[in-house]
């Protein structure tokens, strides 16, 4: 499905090549003739100067001037000719190569469009973003740790909110929250408010594109956050932090953690990469087998996604907060 991005960078030169060589022969014509007619004046040109050489012509001058004249301005128009076939192929060959690369890039659009409604549930998203099929090469550094991997500190938990994990809820209109398979039974906000379904915008994007969360080499989910924290040498921190779902009690806390961790079973079992992971020689002694995850992939572009996401949220401060709830209250009366 995504071939057609690796090859559109021949296809403006195939249509090129298929527009300039019809072109050849006439220019060989062109060419042929332009010899004969040559010719046939230098052979005239001789003969006239086998005849007297003293005749002179109505002005005073010598026929074989006037025959020089002529001779110069038959060459000039030859090569203005000639200059303007050459400018006209190298018209038509920059109109048929942007015509050629404009036609590669809209269809590529138009098929990454396709793909992505074909392999997701709908949701208003589709309509808002355009999603586009990219090859991303993963960061599988074994000892490196990037930002993301480092335990829990102010500048980890910085970097993971940067992605969107924490984005607030926003409001979709009622029809696009029915069209994405919202029933009347999901909390709604009141028609005196403006109507609409609340929803968590940035959870419709890992609904509609699980896999499209991918930065810094691995699938990015509000799930995946939650593991991080609860690692063993992370849990005390946000234990003691007692934020989100920490504020809970162990027993609640261990199940919201076996339910993010079954979600992204589920999630990667419904979009199994059918990539393959190579396997490089470690260990110079005793030369042993191991895969290689700096891999190539194919990923949608996640931050136009989490642009969309960020624009949708409800814009809350400490005393909207008390609104929002009652205006969710005032949507069940």
């Amino acid at each position: 499905m995504y071939g057609l991005d690796r090859r559109s960078g021949g296809a403006g030169s195939h249509l090129i090549v298929r527009f300039v060589i019809p072109l050849l022969p006439a220019l060989d014509s062109l060419q042929t003739s332009s010899t004969k007619t040559m010719a046939k004046e230098a052979h005239s040109h001789r003969l006239l100067a086998d005849g007297p050489d003293d005749s002179e012509d109505d002005s005073g001058f010598p026929q074989n001037a006037s025959n020089g004249v002529r001779q110069r301005n038959s060459g000039a128009a030859r090569w203005l000719a000639k200059s303007l076939v050459l400018l006209f192929i190298l018209a038509a060959v920059c109109i048929a190569s942007f015509w050629a690369g404009t036609y590669v890039t809209m269809r590529q659009s138009a098929l990454d469009g396709t793909c992505a409604a074909h392999t997701t549930q709908w949701s208003p998203l589709l309509k808002d973003v355009s999603i586009r099929y990219r090859f991303h090469d993963f960061n599988g550094s074994f000892m490196d740790e990037d930002i993301y991997r480092r335990p829990g500190s102010p500048e980890v938990d910085e970097a993971w909110e940067a992605l969107g994990v924490d984005y607030r809820a926003g409001v979709i209109s009622h029809q696009d929250g029915l069209a994405s398979g919202l029933g009347q039974s999901f909390v709604q906000r009141s028609d005196k408010y403006g109507g609409g379904f609340l929803e968590c915008i940035i959870c419709i994007a890992w609904r509609v594109f699980p896999g499209s969360h991918r930065h810094a080499g691995g699938q990015l989910t509000i799930l995946q956050n939650l593991l991080r924290k609860a690692l063993y040498f992370n849990y005390d921190r946000y234990k003691e932090l007692g934020e989100h779902a920490f504020k809970n009690e162990e027993r609640i806390l261990r199940r919201h953690v076996t339910h993010c961790l079954d979600t992204i079973r589920q999630v990667l079992m419904c979009n199994v990469d059918t990539g393959v992971l190579g396997q490089v020689w470690v260990d110079a002694e005793q030369p042993t087998a191991f895969p290689d995850f700096n891999t190539r992939h194919v990923c949608k572009n996640y931050a136009d996604v989490r642009e969309w996401a960020g624009k949708l949220q409800v814009r809350t401060t400490r005393r909207s907060a008390a609104a929002l709830a009652r205006l969710l209250m005032s949507s069940c009366v």
